[in-house]
């Protein structure tokens, strides 16, 4: 078997057909489709039987709720496919688009990873389409750099050779775990490749973690990217300054939490010129991450009384 499509459910009865219906219409016969039911309390898990006895590609299990990255981890563990991919219960895959990406991965057997398009925030007034050249790397640090893969570490839109997942799983009771374990996939590829075919609808849900996430959750996804920024300052060959543009979407994270949870930073300065630094860069060396975090703090809440 070619591809194991993981998708986990977890009470999205208003979405769950229209999700499966657009991975069995791909004309792409050679896979399996997992739907692991996340303990849910509506009829997803009626659904999901419903749907299983119509289409012999579908596999069901029905596990107490244990959260997202418990039932990936469970999809993973049943897969027997050579390639794993993964679709969110409230998304949907575009017409023939699995078809394209295993051909190409046919073509390349040397890829461990292959990302394609992303339409984001479908259907809202925040759509906007994420797509990518065809071009194969063989530098991970250069594909998370040069992709600025930081930006899209979505767990879907890639195809991964399931042996990736060898020694890896989603880390259970984290959120932003995407953030948390593509680093670890990408420790074990040799080569990633993107491609412009295909297609990868995420639709906007404002309840979703991205949206409403606390301080507390997004100190975590700051501890993601910082074990990521300390792994490639010890890549040889790789200065602060092509760290740059990484280091300052981090750095926004770091104030965002120092302001919602009052912790005290755990970002490293970048050591950096002062004719390179930005605005924000030029502070963070005059008054510390500390000193910068207290001076946004500050201008926030200025800004909110004017308001």
């Amino acid at each position: 078997m070619k591809l194991s499509v993981i998708i986990p459910v977890f009470q999205v009865e208003e979405s769950l057909e229209r999700c499966v219906n657009s991975v069995l219409t791909q004309g792409f016969n050679d896979m399996e489709v997992i739907l692991i039911d996340d303990g849910s309390t509506d009829r997803s898990p009626a659904i999901c039987d419903e749907l299983a006895a119509k289409h012999r590609q579908l596999r069901v299990v029905h596990q107490a709720n244990k959260g997202l990255s418990a039932a990936r981890n469970t999809g993973i563990a049943l897969s027997q496919g050579s390639y794993i991919t993964f679709v969110d219960s409230d998304d949907t895959i575009g017409k023939n688009t699995l078809r394209p990406l295993m051909e190409e991965l046919e073509l390349h057997p040397e890829y461990d990873i292959l990302e394609y398009p992303v339409c984001l925030f479908y259907q809202s007034d925040r759509q906007r389409v994420l797509t990518f050249p065809k071009k194969a790397y063989r530098c991970m640090t250069t594909y998370w750099l040069e992709e600025k893969v930081y930006e899209h570490t979505y767990a879907w839109n890639k195809i991964y050779r399931r042996d990736l997942f060898h020694d890896v799983r989603f880390p259970e009771g984290r959120v932003f775990e995407d953030a948390y374990t593509l680093p670890q996939l990408l420790a074990n590829s040799r080569v990633a490749a993107t491609t412009p075919e295909g297609m990868y609808y995420y639709h906007w849900n404002p309840q979703g973690i991205t949206a409403t996430a606390t301080g507390e959750e997004l100190a975590q996804l700051l501890e993601s990217h910082v074990m990521m920024l300390n792994r490639l300052s010890n890549d040889e060959g790789y200065t602060p300054k092509m760290l740059k543009s990484y280091y300052e979407k981090i750095l926004n994270i770091q104030i965002d939490v120092c302001e919602m949870t009052g912790n005290t930073p755990i970002l490293p300065e970048l050591n950096i010129g002062w004719t390179e630094c930005s605005t924000k860069l030029f502070l963070q060396k005059i008054f510390g991450t500390k000193g910068l975090c207290k001076l946004y703090k500050t201008i926030h809440k200025l800004c909110r009384r004017s308001h």
